[in-house]
């Protein structure tokens, strides 16, 4: 049923146990998974000497978050691909989403914005109500 799952992390602790919601499906389902990180470089530093620097930081955390999921799952058997993409989350999710033509989206629940994403984090909301396919919200 599901050939490519695209697997949203953060690299928190809440993603770690979502990676094990994303491990066992993929073995089930014999899929392929897409593992993205997307990081935003802070622009208000963009007019500062240092902020290469820190832009720099910002993706090698990125490519380790991602990393990390790509060998587990890798050494669970799984097929995994990495992406980590600089912008917003939700734009990055749906971006990949559409581009790799995912059969689901896989991703963890986070922080509170406001009364309607009191359950759900403001990623995970705007993911559910724009994505082409269906999502798995794993609190």
């Amino acid at each position: 049923m599901f050939r490519t799952i695209l697997f949203a992390t953060d690299g928190s602790a809440l993603a770690e146990r979502v990676l094990l919601y994303v491990e066992h499906l993929a073995r089930q389902e014999r899929a392929r998974v897409i593992v993205l990180h997307a990081y935003d470089p802070l622009p208000q530093y963009r007019a500062t000497e240092r902020y290469q620097a820190l832009a720099d930081q910002l993706l090698a955390v990125a490519e380790e978050i991602v990393d990390d999921a790509v060998r587990q799952l890798r050494q669970a058997g799984v097929e995994a691909v990495p992406d980590v993409r600089e912008g917003p989350a939700p734009t990055a999710i749906l971006e990949a989403a559409r581009a790799y033509d995912v059969d689901l989206i896989v991703m963890g629940t986070r922080g509170l914005r406001n009364v309607n994403e009191v359950i759900l984090g403001s990623v995970s909301h705007h993911v559910l109500r724009h994505a082409p396919c269906p999502v798995l919200v794993v609190p």
